[in-house]
């Protein structure tokens, strides 16, 4: 009988950080949108028997969803980089056909308690579309926190 334990440690998101072109440009708080997804192609058909029948397909390509991260505010927005590149984007634009004007490639990566890297992330082609920064209360103690909605065309889990 196989052996039915599990044999290795569970991966523990404890320390993550946005890397973008290579190099660390915060440290996370939470990450959603690690959604690694097929596209399907769905048809209606009617077998030979006359029942309906729905064939699903690969669609050949993948869904890209836009990553949502949270993170602490930083003090300083103006030598913050996300904030600069959120900027550089509202003030200049996308220029339309310009595949790799503020477009940047990166990644999500995480790390064990040793801080020896466990899990990765990359994406293509991503920009910051929204920030959204915390409901603010005379009431609380609470850092304040931002939330990045990253618009990306690809994710892959390579580690």
């Amino acid at each position: 009988m196989p052996n039915a334990l599990i044999s290795t440690d569970p991966l523990i998101a404890q320390n993550f950080f946005l890397e973008i072109d290579g190099s660390v440009v915060t440290i996370l708080a939470s990450v959603s949108g690690l959604d690694i997804e097929m596209e399907v192609a769905s048809t209606q058909q009617v077998g030979k028997d006359g029942k309906s029948q729905t064939i699903k397909t690969l669609a050949g390509r993948n869904k890209a969803p836009d990553l949502s991260l949270v993170r602490m505010a930083p003090a300083d927005s103006t030598s913050d980089k996300l904030w600069g590149w959120f900027n550089d984007i509202m003030s200049k634009g996308i220029k339309l056909g310009d595949r790799t004007n503020q477009r940047k490639n990166g990644s999500v990566v995480l790390y064990d308690s040793t801080h020896t890297e466990v899990a990765r992330f990359n994406f293509t082609n991503g920009w910051p579309s929204k920030i959204s920064t915390d409901q603010l209360s005379v009431d609380s103690n609470d850092p304040v926190k931002e939330t990045i909605t990253l618009t990306i065309e690809r994710l892959e889990r390579v580690k």
